[in-house]
């Protein structure tokens, strides 16, 4: 396969494209410095259409490799024909190689090849070469041999049909026109072995859809349910069409009969088992790629939500038996005082000495947030802090923070290396303050799949699950960037080029020489290499260092240009506000200064972009929840019921919806408008604040619908 031209095809891509583009990986550069800093070279491809053209990439190399492998083992065994290396060269798929290959591939001991070693072969060719025999059985006669177990004409007929049935088997075309037989026109059925206590199954306990109409959501739940023994699943299509299909090449055969009976073995024994197995691993690449795909852009739409910028902020991770552990943090991430109060406590003593502490904090640091988590006893401690900033007339406004994750941080090595004094609990309230102060540098600390922003995640291939989603935290970290004079060592970690080993050396080189004044002081931090610098000095921002430049996202490898232009308009970064760096670089002849410098146009846009809005910070505004106090628990819940809501997490097929009472909603995608919607996303994004409408509650368990088309009506 020529991969380039396939790539070409595929991404719909020029050929100079593909050929730079996979020269740029080949030498190591990343996909978020390729997509940020190489748009001249790649034709300005983004950092998603750079990802999966990597993973396209690896695949087709992948398949080049295991064609040329096949070729060469079927050659040394002389049996290589040009149709056949043709076949292997234009085959798509490794699916498809593999099925070519099945012929010739070294097999185990079968009921054929032992058919084989008792000399039976000659039978098998007589029946596929419709050979006349003037008397058949006598035919037969003549291949007994009780030495080798051979003792009627039966044990000999059997071993001819056993040789056919493992050929008819291992002809590709038979296999391909199977598989797209059963995934065109077959069905997948589930239904109930026994029931869990929730019935979380019992959609699927009588269920049938045709295998082109399922959604990868259910093809996810009713492996999870077989997986549980919940489920028994099943296929159901035309085998008849099937054999028929087969037997249509021995229609002229005398010995058609007989042809029936090893066509039936070979699909029942051979063929069809095998290929029912294949088209389940079909569907769950496919559910698993769409899972993928909405696990990625919820979590990017999670990293991404806007900073709380310039404001400390009081959190409280609510408890009951415990007591709600809260921290005080200032706007730079660092815990000023941290306590507990039992403001969920049945003592109204206890409630109230509670609110005394945190009216106190509100006061003394004069605080304009309270982040709540959105966890056990947040809805009670939420109607607390609510209570006491109404008696006391504050403006202060209450934020409820998504607490995935944040306990495996708390009771992780890092979060004990952090705060190696602090309790498990502790550590979760400073953490639950810090999403609030920058989303992106604290959740970084995650694994990514405890973040709860997916669907089905432990059912996924881990390896790629992991994977993918620490792709997404390096496209968004690089997209935001990082200053790298406060930056953690996880945040750090993500940067393009950048390791944990070298994360960790310009973490100590910090705590040794104090903050770095300039960028190209990187290069004194050790196994921070040229290529690691040019991969990662444009995403490393520093604040009040000695180069104006180094707080921007101007690569050094363009400050020559940047000096140039700033030089040409007379603008000083220092001095001249916003608008009279705009005015000014609105005025440049951009065609001229492209024709006198050596410098693409892309880049000459992103420079203008970066001087307008230096050290500016690409996540929008934040925008805050206004709580709905009438309900406190799901059994306060009344069909007819206007709420607001958080989106926390989007599915395929709807959206869960925290409207605080300890159990999200779910609002299924028929519900999400009056008009047809294909893809939620067009419409709303993770942590956007939305209006809803209860229409069923069950409390055994615990599920509730909403819906937000109805909320008008």
């Amino acid at each position: 396969m020529e991969i380039n031209k396939t790539l070409e095809n595929e991404f719909n891509l020029t050929e100079t494209q593909v050929k730079n583009t996979i020269e740029l990986i080949d030498n190591g550069s990343t996909i978020p410095f390729i997509a940020r800093y190489r748009k001249e070279v790649t034709g300005n491809i983004d950092d998603h259409t750079l990802r999966d053209f990597f993973d396209r990439l690896t695949y087709l190399r992948n398949l080049n490799e295991r064609v040329e492998a096949v070729i060469k083992l079927i050659d040394e065994q002389g049996k290589l024909t040009d149709e056949l290396k043709n076949d292997l060269e234009n085959a798509k798929t490794l699916s498809e190689v593999e099925d070519l290959y099945r012929p010739y591939k070294q097999k185990r001991k079968t009921r054929a090849s032992i058919a084989k070693e008792k000399g039976l072969e000659p039978v098998a060719l007589t029946l596929k070469n419709n050979v006349k025999k003037d008397d058949f059985n006598a035919y037969l006669k003549e291949f007994i041999n009780e030495e080798k177990k051979v003792n009627t004409i039966e044990d000999v007929l059997n071993g001819a049909k056993d040789i056919i049935a493992e050929e008819i088997s291992d002809e590709a075309k038979y296999r391909k026109y199977i598989k797209d037989s059963i995934e065109k026109y077959g069905f997948l059925l589930s239904k109930e072995k026994q029931k869990d206590e929730k019935d979380t199954y019992g959609t699927y306990a009588d269920f049938k859809s045709l295998i082109s109409k399922l959604k990868p959501y259910q093809i996810l739940a009713i492996f999870r349910g077989e997986k549980e023994k919940c489920l028994s699943v099943s296929l159901d299509y035309d085998k008849e069409r099937i054999k028929n299909y087969i037997l249509f090449n021995y229609q002229k055969n005398r010995y058609l009969d007989i042809f029936k009976d090893i066509v039936d073995d070979a699909l029942t024994r051979l063929i069809l088992p095998s290929v029912e197995n294949e088209i389940y691993g079909n569907l769950f690449l496919l559910a698993e790629d769409k899972s993928l795909e909405v696990f990625k852009k919820n979590l990017k739409e999670l990293l991404l939500y806007p900073p709380l910028k310039d404001k400390d902020i009081l959190s409280i991770d609510p408890g009951f038996r415990t007591g709600c552990k809260y921290a005080l943090v200032s706007k730079n991430g660092i815990p000023l005082e941290i306590g507990v109060v039992n403001i969920t406590a049945n003592s109204k003593r206890e409630v109230e000495e509670g609110k005394k502490v945190i009216l106190a904090l509100i006061k003394k640091y004069n605080l304009e947030y309270v982040a709540i988590g959105n966890g056990t006893a947040s809805r009670e401690s939420e109607a607390v802090v609510s209570s006491l900033i109404k008696e006391n007339k504050l403006s202060t406004k209450i934020f409820i923070v998504n607490e995935s994750g944040a306990s495996v941080y708390s009771a992780s090595a890092l979060g004990e290396k952090e705060f190696p004094d602090l309790s498990v609990e502790k550590r979760s309230a400073i953490s639950l303050a810090r999403r609030v102060i920058d989303p992106l540098a604290e959740l970084c600390k995650i694994e990514p799949k405890a973040i709860g922003v997916g669907q089905y995640q432990h059912d996924l291939n881990q390896t790629r699950l992991n994977d993918t989603l620490k792709g997404v935290v390096e496209d968004s970290v690089n997209e935001v960037g990082v200053k790298l004079n406060t930056a953690s060592v996880s945040l750090l970690s993500y940067v393009s080029g950048i390791n944990s080993t070298i994360a960790n050396n310009i973490y100590d080189h910090l705590k040794e020489n104090g903050p770095f004044k300039n960028r190209e002081e990187l290069k004194k931090v050790k196994k921070l290499g040229p290529k690691a610098y040019e991969q990662c000095a444009g995403f490393l921002r520093i604040e009040d260092g000695n180069e104006p430049l180094d707080n921007t996202g101007i690569h050094p490898e363009s400050y020559k240009i940047a000096k140039a232009l700033i030089k040409e308009i007379k603008l000083d970064l220092v001095n001249d506000d916003k608008e009279t760096r705009i005015q000014k670089l609105d005025s440049l002849n951009k065609e001229k200064f492209l024709s006198n410098n050596e410098v693409g146009k892309e880049t000459l846009d992103d420079i203008i972009d970066e001087l307008k809005n230096p050290g500016r910070d690409i996540r929008d505004k934040l925008e805050l929840v206004e709580l709905n106090n009438d309900v406190k628990d799901i059994k306060d819940l009344k069909v007819g019921m206007i709420l607001n809501g958080t989106i926390r997490n989007i599915m395929d097929f709807g959206m869960f919806i925290d409207i605080n009472v300890h159990q999200d909603a779910l609002c299924h995608i028929s519900e999400v408008s009056k008009n047809y919607v294909s893809n939620i996303y067009d419409l709303y994004n993770i942590n956007e604040i939305v209006k809803v409408k209860v229409i069923s509650v069950d409390i055994d368990k615990k599920r509730i619908g909403v819906s937000l088309k109805q909320v008008n009506n």
